[in-house]
């Protein structure tokens, strides 16, 4: 919540526009930790770049720039090679989960200063081998810090002056990182023992994994990933009561398990998969045929499972015996219906924890499971609307889709007269 001022002149013309936004604290606290974390990395940068130098044979007669240039081709071809890879598997990722994967570079980017510091100590093949990985690390903090940067800036504009944020940051970046390398050459000009540079490097980089870890705590994103989704939803089945970001911020952790479905932020129930392919859905139905992929469901039809979420623009089936929900999404899926499969498959797996499942047959649809999720549907139907408009109001962001991680399908639905089979 902000409260906005506008001030006028005697003819009317606006003269100024005052802004008071908890989210500006949020910021200034933000700028703060991210100044004294981006002077430490400095300072720790020119100590793993000196062991780097001393590897590679800067000082020793012996030494060869070709092998030198060719060390710096292969650290160099491996790091665009991991950032392919890595933008490539979890690319989709990186935005729902930018809180994680923020901090989550950082420790790829220290644990590489720790490799190239470890560098000079090893003989030349495992040196080239230790310096490969430490620029594979770098290559994916690179595409993790960048990606997760660009969706904390998009939250901290909240007037749309995203470049002008972007443009302030970067100078401010920029000051702190050359008042680090200042320091920093008065550091490596005193500091020359193994005791010392590895005390040093410790000390600098427990402050700079401190620093970011506490940055990342101080954010509070108004977008519903999984994990702040879990602790909405069940709280607000379980107490009728809507958390506001801040209330969830505090509740919710760093690094969670993807895909977990956690009742109230603590116990694990579940677990599920939104966007899956119909294919894996149906195929805890029946026994998919080895040449043509179909799948017939011998105990229930597959239509009658459509049926039932004909109005809804997903379809969600629960296997019991793995507790595990399955979320597929029809073409027009919003981000609200995601939401709400989601909610579903979270009040699915909690019905069920809440009882003794353990003679549930495994991959057996059942008419007491088709039951379920017609209750359940039910009663997150009736209350879904109002639950849409309070979650609005308290400050929540419901048309950005943040719960998909993976590359994803849709289905589309058509009738037709062939029997309980069906393709993908």
């Amino acid at each position: 919540m902000s409260l906005q001022i506008q001030e006028t002149d005697e003819s009317g013309a606006q003269v100024a526009t005052y802004v008071t936004s908890r989210d500006g604290q949020g910021i200034a606290r933000v700028d703060m930790i991210d100044s004294l974390q981006a002077f430490s990395s400095s300072i720790a940068g020119l100590l793993s770049s000196r062991a780097v130098l001393e590897g590679v044979g800067v000082g020793d007669a012996n030494a060869s720039p070709t092998a030198a240039l060719l060390l710096s081709v292969l650290q160099d071809s491996m790091g665009r090679i991991a950032t392919i890879l890595f933008a490539h598997k979890l690319g989709t990722a990186l935005e729902p989960e930018c809180k994680m994967y923020r901090l989550l570079a950082d420790v790829f980017n220290d644990i590489a200063m720790v490799l190239d510091c470890l560098s000079p100590a090893l003989p030349k093949v495992p040196r080239v081998m230790l310096l490969s990985v430490s620029s594979v690390l770098r290559a994916l903090c690179g595409v993790a810090a960048g990606s997760s940067k660009a969706s904390l800036s998009a939250h901290f504009a909240k007037w749309g002056n995203l470049g002008e944020l972007n443009a302030k940051d970067s100078s401010q970046e920029t000051i702190i990182s050359l008042l680090g390398m200042l320091a920093g050459s008065l550091v490596v000009s005193y500091v020359k023992s193994p005791i010392a540079t590895w005390s040093w490097l410790i000390l600098l980089l427990s402050i700079h994994l401190a620093m970011n870890h506490a940055a990342v705590r101080a954010v509070s994103l108004h977008t519903l990933n999984r994990q702040r989704a879990n602790i909405v939803i069940s709280t607000m089945l379980d107490q009728n009561k809507a958390l506001t970001p801040d209330e969830v911020s505090v509740q919710e952790r760093i690094f969670e398990r993807d895909g977990v479905l956690r009742w109230r932020g603590t116990r694990i129930i579940g677990k599920a998969i939104i966007g899956v392919s119909l294919q894996r859905a149906v195929g805890f139905l029946g026994q998919p045929h080895s040449v043509t992929g179909s799948v017939r469901s011998p105990s229930v039809e597959l239509e009658r499972l459509v049926n039932m979420f004909q109005d809804e623009e997903y379809l969600l089936w629960y296997e019991r015996s793995r507790h595990l929900a399955m979320i597929v999404l029809k073409e027009q899926a919003s981000p609200q219906s995601q939401l709400k499969g989601w909610s579903h498959a979270l009040l699915m797996a909690q019905r069920h924890a809440s009882e003794d499942t353990a003679s549930a047959k495994p991959k057996s649809m059942g008419e007491e499971t088709l039951q379920r999720l017609q209750e359940t549907l039910r009663e997150m139907s009736v209350r879904w609307k109002q639950s849409l408009i309070v979650l609005e109001e308290s400050g929540w962001d419901l048309n950005t889709a943040s719960l998909e991680t993976t590359s994803s399908t849709r289905i589309h639905l058509q009738r037709t007269t062939a029997p309980n089979s069906i393709h993908e």
